[in-house]
């Protein structure tokens, strides 16, 4: 099934008055201003970021940013606050490019400006108490002495190590006008990244990272008519990531642990979405018949063990092909690669892959497994 995608064309601007420019002859439409937005997320979801982001935003086709792996770089038509909606990306930066030769440039009265209408445009996305700067040699005089003119100028305090308001100030990554890269000033929206979920009201240990939760559910694909099923649902971040990302015909949970059950049903009710949480072990047969079956086994660190974990995987492919309707899709997250990969080969019968995605998150590298049932 593809990846559910919303294509959204730019609205045509609205005129006011007698006279419209576009109405006057000779006289041609002012065309929108973009705004460069750079886009980041885990390495290894760059493909899945694109696509979201071509999706849902009024924007150019997103471009690799030079040097790195874990950036996009849009320019976007549309409303800035339209990349709140994004739930694969990690955060997203307004991109100001200087062609100065060093930081202290920055203070100077155009150069400074830009920042300060940045630094508005995402207090009106979302409210910050304070701003920092992400830079190398944040702590000298020339960056002492820029947070004391933006302070001034938006009346937002400087805190070097809490700072809502994030200012990442870099070499250039492209070469300006003169042929110097220059320098950057990344201007992040919001005052949380967008990876940090406002309804996640419950934590709960080894829970998923949610831009991972989504990028997982995009793999899988959204059809209103899905039944889904969420196996060791956890905190339930699989289950809101798919709920928000779309209705869907019924959802359930199922978890052994009471602290799980417990977890995931305050997170739904602060996502404002419904499923149904049942405690049992994921492995016995659950009641249904189900479109979309999604799963995080616990990988031996906080839940489980690794002696235990090949048994944990056969069952979870035995398990989710007794609860799959036909046609039904399985997406599974795992540390356990090669536990997984035997897991697979010896159920064969039952599922077959489709897709792998590898992720890079904190150090580990876990897999996306997408999976088509055997019919």
């Amino acid at each position: 099934m593809p990846r559910n995608r919303k294509n959204r064309s730019a609205a045509p601007p609205a005129h006011h008055g007698s006279h419209p420019t576009s109405r006057r002859p000779g006289v041609r439409p002012t065309a929108r201003r973009s705004v460069a937005v750079e886009l980041t997320f885990l390495p290894g979801l760059a493909q899945i970021a694109s696509d979201e982001a071509s999706g849902l935003l009024t924007s150019g086709p997103p471009r690799p940013v030079p040097g790195r792996e874990d950036a996009l770089e849009i320019s976007l038509l549309g409303p800035l606050a339209d990349v709140a909606a994004l739930r694969t990306a990690v955060a997203a930066f307004v991109v100001l490019r200087f062609d100065v030769p060093r930081p202290k440039s920055l203070t100077s009265g155009d150069h400074l400006q830009r920042i300060v209408d940045a630094m508005g445009s995402s207090q009106r996305v979302g409210r910050s108490a304070s701003f920092r700067f992400e830079a190398a040699g944040s702590d000298s005089a020339v960056f002492a002495r820029l947070a004391s003119l933006l302070s001034e100028a938006t009346g937002l305090p400087y805190d070097e190590k809490n700072g809502e308001l994030v200012l990442r100030v870099r070499r250039g990554v492209t070469a300006g006008a003169s042929g110097d890269p220059g320098w950057d000033v990344l201007v992040r929206v919001g005052p949380r990244p967008l990876s940090a979920r406002p309804w996640r009201v419950a934590d709960y240990p080894g829970a998923v990272n949610a831009t991972i939760a989504a990028a997982m559910v995009q793999l899988g694909g959204v059809d209103p008519g899905d039944r889904v099923l969420n196996l060791m649902c956890g905190s339930g971040t699989l289950l809101v990531e798919r709920l928000l990302a779309g209705p869907s015909a019924a959802a359930v949970g199922v978890d052994v642990a009471s602290e799980a059950v417990a977890a995931s049903s305050a997170n739904l009710r602060a996502a404002a979405v419904t499923a149904q949480v049942l405690q049992g072990d994921a492995l016995d047969p659950v009641p249904g018949s189900f479109d979309l079956i999604l799963a995080d086994p616990p990988w031996g660190t906080l839940h489980g063990s690794h002696e235990s974990n090949a048994a944990l995987h056969a069952g979870l492919l035995t398990a989710a092909y007794a609860a799959a309707a036909p046609g039904a899709r399985l997406v599974v997250l795992t540390h356990e690669i090669k536990i997984m990969e035997r897991a697979v080969r010896d159920a064969d019968a039952l599922w077959h892959v489709r897709e792998q995605v590898r992720v890079f998150a904190k150090g580990h590298h876990p897999r996306i497994y997408v999976l088509d049932r055997t019919d």
